[in-house]
């Protein structure tokens, strides 16, 4: 699988907009919080914004992956595969002929 890795770099510079929301999702609910109900209001408001970007992390994540292996796949090198001459005739039926 060498050549085929995702980077930490690659992962950073692909969620750098999803870590930018999560950050504003996480701001905005404990900015909304009632005075000595930070855990009550916020709990499950930063559970669910963790959870979209667990998601797509995961996503981002395999489609990257996905494009290294696609790029490195001999399959996407392969030259097209040589028809025939439309003559199908095994060899030995063609030693025949000869014959």
């Amino acid at each position: 699988m060498e050549g085929k890795r995702v980077s930490v770099e690659q992962l950073k510079q692909a969620m750098a907009a999803d870590v930018e929301r999560l950050a504003e999702e996480v701001a905005e609910a404990m900015n909304a919080a009632r005075d000595g109900r930070i855990i009550a209001d916020t709990e499950e408001l930063v559970r669910q914004a963790n959870a979209v970007f667990r998601e797509r992390l995961y996503e981002k994540a395999i489609r990257l992956l996905q494009d290294q292996q696609e790029a490195f796949s001999p399959s996407a090198r392969r030259p097209a595969k040589q028809r025939g001459t439309g003559d199908d005739v095994s060899d030995s039926e063609r030693a025949s002929e000869r014959a």
